[in-house]
């Protein structure tokens, strides 16, 4: 390459210099000035430019390539995960809503039948309540009627022994006093 100062400043253009490359180079840079659609001196000191702000090595086309294959890689990823999203996320999903759809009808049916149950059970309950009320009544009416006939007993018991042992002392020929000893014995138990 051969680098040369031009010495003529024609209408006021900044210095220009020219570099000396090879044919094949040229061709190149023709090829790339018609697709940018740019002419060789412009697209050459924009080429310049770039790798100046970049910072970037020519030689080093790495990473150019390394963008494209991540590009081409995060496409691939993305169609891939789009493919999965119509496999496997979207009918998951459907079947994620159905299933709890069928949860929600099962608890509330679940609900409803508890509630019955439960509703029924403390029918039941007051039912037997009450029952077991009348029950106790009956009873205690049942133990006063016992204690009542024990203690009638107890009183016959009193007024038999009592007769038996007055008519005893009267002996055999007395029946006017028998008479009014059973008389006796009997306004005792009419009177209990």
């Amino acid at each position: 390459m051969d680098i040369s100062p031009n010495k003529t400043n024609k209408r006021n253009r900044p210095p220009e210099k020219s570099i000396r490359f090879p044919v094949s180079a040229h061709n190149k840079l023709l090829k790339l000035s018609e697709k940018f659609g740019r002419n060789q001196s412009l697209l050459f000191v924009q080429m310049v430019e770039y790798f100046y702000r970049s910072s970037k090595d020519p030689l080093d086309i790495g990473e150019e390539q390394l963008r494209k294959a991540l590009s081409r890689n995060h496409d691939a990823y993305t169609s891939f995960i789009k493919s999965q999203e119509k496999v496997l996320l979207i009918p998951m999903r459907v079947e994620m809503e159905r299933m709890i759809k069928n949860q929600e009808q099962i608890v509330s049916f679940f609900n409803d039948q508890v509630l019955k149950a439960n509703k029924s059970l403390l029918e039941n309950q007051q039912v037997q309540i009450k029952a077991i009320s009348e029950s106790e009544k009956m009873i205690k009416v049942l133990y006063q009627d016992r204690e009542i006939k024990r203690i009638l007993q107890q009183k016959f018991l009193i007024i038999l022994d009592t007769y038996i042992k007055n008519r005893e002392n009267l002996g055999s020929f007395k029946t006017r006093e028998k008479e009014e000893l059973v008389e006796l014995a009997r306004k005792q138990i009419a009177a209990m």
